[in-house]
This record gives C-alpha cells, sequence and structure tokens, in this order.
C-alpha cells in the first residue's frame, strides 16, 4: 500500500498540475500539509456537486484526492477543492517573509498551505466568523508560530498592511478596507458572487498607489462572506455575467467616471477591460 507521504506527493503533484503551475513553493506546501490533520475524524463527507457522500472508511489517503470535503456539511461549508485553491494560490504567488491576510479560514488547511509558502520569516493571519470553525483551525495550527486565527469577518475597519490577501468566501463586491490594506505590490484574489452563490474568481495586483490589475481566473460558486454583500452589487454582477466576457477584465479602477471599458460598475469601483492606471 501507497505511504501517506506518497499520497501527499502524488496529489501535490495532480492539483498543483491542474491549476497549470509549476510553482515549486506550491508543491512543496501541498505535499507537506496533512490535510487530515483539518478534516476531523474521518469518515468523511465527500460532495459530488448534488449530494454529499460518506468515505468508505477513515484511511486519511481517500483525502489525498481532487474533491470537495464538507467541514460543517449541515451548513453547506466545505474544505474547499484543491485544485481551485492551487490555482488562486499561484496567482497571488505568496513569497518568503509575506504577510498574509487569510478571509475565510474555515479549519484552517489553506491557511497552513499559506503558512507553508510564506515560511518563518513570513505571517498568516487567518480570519473565520464561525466560532467553532475558528477554534478548529487554532487548535489545528497551534504548532505553526507564523499564524494566528481571529474569530471576526474581517470586513470592517483597518486591516494590517499585506503582501497577500486571500479571500476564501463569496464578495458581492471588492471591498474598501481589503485594497486599501494592500501594499504596492500586493495581490488580492477573492470570489465575486452573486446572490446565487455563483460568479468568478477575481485576482487584483496593486501596481501603484491608484493602480490596480485585475484579471478573471475561473467561474466559483462560494458561500457568503458575512460583511461583503450588497444587493446593489449582486444585480450590477449578474447583469455583467450576463452580457459579457469577464475574461476581458484588465484593471480595477478606484477613480474616475466609468467609461465604454466598463465591465462592471459599483459604488466607489469598477472592473474595465483597459490596463490599470499609472
Amino acid at each position: 500500500m501507497e505511504s501517506i507521504q506518497a499520497c501527499r506527493e502524488s496529489y501535490a503533484r495532480l492539483v498543483v498540475g491542474a491549476a497549470g503551475s509549476s510553482n515549486k513553493r506550491l508543491l512543496a506546501a501541498f505535499a507537506t500539509v496533512q490535510r487530515e490533520r483539518y478534516l476531523g475524524k474521518g469518515p468523511w463527507s465527500v460532495f459530488g456537486g448534488a449530494a454529499y457522500a460518506t468515505t468508505v472508511s477513515d484511511d486519511p489517503r481517500l483525502l489525498y484526492q481532487d474533491v470537495l470535503v464538507g467541514i460543517a456539511p449541515e451548513r453547506g461549508i466545505n474544505n474547499g477543492q484543491p485544485s481551485l485553491h492551487a490555482r488562486c494560490l499561484a496567482a497571488v504567488a505568496p513569497m518568503a517573509g509575506d504577510h498574509v491576510l487569510h478571509i475565510g479560514a474555515g479549519t484552517g488547511y489553506y491557511t497552513a498551505i499559506l503558512a507553508e509558502m510564506v515560511g518563518a520569516g513570513g505571517t498568516v493571519i487567518g480570519y473565520e466568523i464561525e466560532a467553532d470553525l475558528a477554534e478548529r483551525a487554532r487548535a489545528a495550527l497551534a504548532s505553526a508560530p507564523n499564524v494566528r486565527i481571529v474569530c471576526a469577518s474581517a470586513t470592517q475597519g483597518e486591516l494590517p498592511a499585506s503582501d497577500v490577501i486571500y479571500v476564501s468566501a463569496g464578495a458581492t463586491h471588492p471591498l474598501p478596507e481589503w485594497l486599501d490594506a494592500l501594499k504596492i505590490g500586493g495581490r488580492l484574489v477573492f470570489p465575486m458572487t452573486t446572490d446565487s452563490g455563483h460568479g468568478l474568481m477575481l485576482a487584483v495586483s496593486r501596481q501603484s498607489a491608484g493602480g490596480h490589475a485585475a484579471s478573471f481566473l475561473s467561474f466559483v460558486a462560494f458561500i457568503p462572506c458575512i460583511g461583503a454583500r450588497s444587493d446593489v452589487a449582486s444585480k450590477a454582477l449578474s447583469e455583467a455575467m450576463a452580457t459579457k466576457s469577464p475574461r476581458t477584465i484588465r484593471s480595477l479602477r478606484r477613480s474616475g467616471q466609468p467609461d465604454a471599458s466598463a465591465w462592471c460598475i459599483g459604488d466607489g469601483w469598477w472592473l474595465s477591460s483597459a490596463g490599470p492606471l499609472p
């Protein structure tokens, strides 16, 4: 029988390869972090797209597949699909020494991946609004000195200056708090979703004080990010997705009047098919 470490290494190659990445730091993180540590005792509930199915045993080797695993299935909360997260992590490319905010940390698995990528010289603050999940994450990450878990939503008030902001719950729009916290050169990735829970994964990078590049990563479905929802923004996003391709998005604007390049217009922001402002 294949060893558990061999399973992790095979799984890492699978999910990072599926994301179209060759990032060695990302590959090493997926091969190192023990997924079972963050998912509780098996057997586990695996989501197949329409319903949950229970794994045949509590063998942790079963977790090293590209599958969603329920961490609170009665609330529809999952440990997200690894290949999707690999693609998002590749997009924000955490580096050694980076300071990271993980919003919607769940039980901490992808928080741990981020912590591996930034190393001992970096820091990760994981925000999780569900108290029981935050406590599970805190316990699972107790031995990681570069991680702190906060039971909060991270949608209001000033946030620490960050190199990477990684959001794992659906927002209808880019929050000014997140954009303001990005350092020059900082990267943000978040699911931008309508009230149906469906939408797109958007990557944003702050290239100057007022210039943000933006790009579409994939279509997604996520649970809502409490405090990051707006009916008006949801409607604007729904209309944009119904009439335009998100693959044309090139920048996020926080000033100026929206012009013919506008892809989606919100309150104090708009996405454009033109390049970022200088």
